[in-house]
């Protein structure tokens, strides 16, 4: 499997780009970041481009991929609406039509969030961003599309947050991930799982299009 990652640098595509380099069905990783890593495997190839939102001009090198893990996002807070939907919606749509365009036989995976709103009428401005932006690539031409919808996710493996905030939430509530597994485990994962639920649907696709934590966790599994 050929795979397309955005987002390689955010802690859910850190996890996601780990799990991908060790699955030996996983023949190459293509990932798309707007500052460079220092990650080096003989099966990543990294392209640096700071505006991620046209990529007419590399078509070409877009072509003949199996999957696109699509992790890139960024928080809500302090963001005026029109601002969070460029990059969250318009960002992500001009990227899988460019996608859709080049692999009709690629399968799309979206990384949104538990209390997405598919209905696009909520008082929650991300959830309805959101939500528009999920029902927008399920009307896109790809072989199949899923969105994945985790709610607390563990960083497992040396994986961090990329933010500052993200770092002290979760030094606070990261020590508490054993009693919400005990108490909520259907709306908690891991980085880990993430990634291998990723490549599993990507391979054996899924009974929903939306997949909530205890779904990414059953996939998981199953990979």
């Amino acid at each position: 499997m050929r795979v397309i990652l955005f987002g390689a640098t955010g802690m859910v595509g850190q996890g996601v780009l780990r799990e991908c380099l060790l699955d030996p069905g996983v023949e190459t990783v293509l990932s798309l970041v707007r500052a460079p890593t220092a990650r080096r495997h003989a099966k990543l190839r990294e392209i640096v481009r700071q505006d991620l939102s046209d990529l007419s001009a590399m078509e070409d090198e877009l072509s003949g991929y199996d999957a696109c893990f699509f992790c890139l996002g960024v928080s809500s807070l302090g963001m005026a609406e029109p601002d969070y939907r460029r990059v969250t919606r318009d960002l992500t749509i001009s990227v899988a039509r460019t996608l859709a365009s080049r692999n009709p036989a690629m399968t799309f995976i979206y990384v949104s969030g538990t209390g997405t709103d598919s209905s696009e009428r909520g008082r929650s401005m991300w959830a309805r961003v959101k939500g528009e932006t999920e029902n927008a690539l399920l009307k896109l031409p790809f072989q199949a599309a899923y969105m994945f919808r985790p709610g607390f996710i563990r960083p497992m493996h040396g994986v961090v947050p990329k933010t500052k905030w993200l770092k002290l939430v979760y030094a606070v509530v990261g020590p508490l991930y054993p009693v919400l597994k005990a108490l909520v485990p259907k709306y908690v994962t891991t980085t880990e799982c993430v990634g291998r639920a990723m490549i599993s649907v990507a391979r054996r696709g899924a009974p929903h299009r939306v997949l909530e934590s205890r779904d990414i966790n059953a996939a998981c599994r199953e990979g």
